[in-house]
């Protein structure tokens, strides 16, 4: 139960207390087997830039002027466009890559209950923080104007499952993934689904939510007990998507 609690409270601890917590090690908590999973303030540039000038979107009459100029650009190259809804789809394809790239052969730097903790830590990180901020900021969307634009959480879900594909693949598979995950953000804009400034900020919540899953890791692979050597484990993954959004479950038995 004490493990149970602390994981939680360090989930709510997001940021500066967080990152202040995995730099100071002490007698209960190692990185043994986990040092790249060390906190690195170089982390937090890409991130912070990408909802820094999001965030800046918001109530902003000159980003405001960039978000129609980008809109009305979307409109004239794509006149007459028919909406699509495969984004709903394919934004699962850079998480599902996580456990894929692995079947087919490629070597990953964590194994599957790792990998596991890390996705399970980072989509909960990135759902909390995207529909907070959501239902806190209540941006009009471009199409309906329902007041839940900003940020994206399908831009934010993709960049999350790219910058996992990258730590654990490298930079081969993660420029791909992350190819991936912005043709998402402009399918978004495409759709109309969302404002430039909506897909930035949801840019950067994805790839923070996944270096918080690393972060973490040290801490998370203790709470569940390592599988016996031999002992079968099953990975599943399913995905599922409506008009309205969409969601991903990770089943792992061993």
């Amino acid at each position: 139960m004490r493990k149970v609690i602390t994981f939680v409270l360090l989930l709510l601890f997001m940021g500066q207390g967080q990152a202040f917590a995995l730099r100071h090690r002490n007698d209960s908590t190692r990185y043994d087997g986990y040092e790249d999973c060390r906190f690195k303030p170089t982390q937090l540039i890409a991130p912070a830039v990408l909802v820094t000038l999001g965030g800046m979107g918001v109530k902003n009459a000159g980003f405001g002027r960039m978000n129609d100029k980008v809109r009305e650009a979307m409109g004239y190259s794509f006149h007459g466009r028919r909406k699509t809804y495969a984004d709903d789809y394919i934004q699962y394809l850079p998480i599902a890559s996580v456990y894929g790239l692995s079947l087919l052969g490629a070597k990953a730097k964590h194994d599957y209950v790792d990998r596991t903790m890390v996705l399970a830590v980072s989509a909960a990180t990135m759902a909390t923080a995207v529909n907070v901020i959501k239902h806190t900021v209540r941006e009009p969307r471009p199409d309906s104007g329902a007041l839940n634009s900003f940020p994206s959480g399908h831009t934010a879900t993709a960049f999350m499952g790219a910058e996992i594909v990258r730590e654990e693949y490298g930079w081969g598979y993660g420029a791909a993934a992350y190819g991936v995950a912005t043709f998402i953000g402009l399918m978004r804009l495409y759709n109309e689904r969302h404002w430039t400034t909506d897909v930035l900020a949801g840019a950067g919540i994805g790839i923070l939510s996944a270096r918080v899953g690393y972060w973490l890791l040290p801490w998370t692979s203790r709470i569940f007990k390592r599988r016996k050597a031999g002992e079968d484990m099953a990975i599943g993954f399913s995905a599922f998507a409506t008009g309205s959004g969409g969601a991903a479950t990770v089943a792992l038995q061993f």
